[in-house]
């Protein structure tokens, strides 16, 4: 399962922030004011929130695991120290324009 940058970002917010936050101030506010089943009900969240974080995990292994690069930098150094970076682009380099962002793995001091 992958998901955009987009989304992946929103979902880790309501992971690590907003989901904690919630059962914290629920559980609290719950004791203070005598509210209905405390535990249960953070509980449920702080659940919830554990699977959504699996959920995350698993998206995150997957997208690794993907080519991720658009292409290499390759660097050269000669004997004088003068560097020569050479552009590898994967793919269709008609479409390069097409990307909203494109990424390039660089591969230092690669041997001439």
């Amino acid at each position: 399962m992958r998901f955009t940058n987009k989304v992946y970002d929103v979902l880790k917010d309501f992971a690590l922030i907003y989901l904690p936050l919630v059962a914290a101030f629920y559980i609290t506010f719950a004791d203070l004011w005598h509210l209905p089943n405390a535990e249960a009900i953070s509980g449920t969240i702080m659940a919830f929130d554990t699977l959504l974080g699996g959920i995350l995990k698993l998206s995150n292994r997957s997208y690794e695991k993907t080519d991720k690069y658009d292409g290499t930098v390759d660097v050269s150094v000669d004997p004088e120290g003068k560097k020569t970076f050479s552009l590898n682009v994967d793919g269709d380099l008609d479409k390069l324009d097409q990307k909203e962002e494109i990424l390039f793995k660089v591969n230092p001091k690669v041997a001439n």
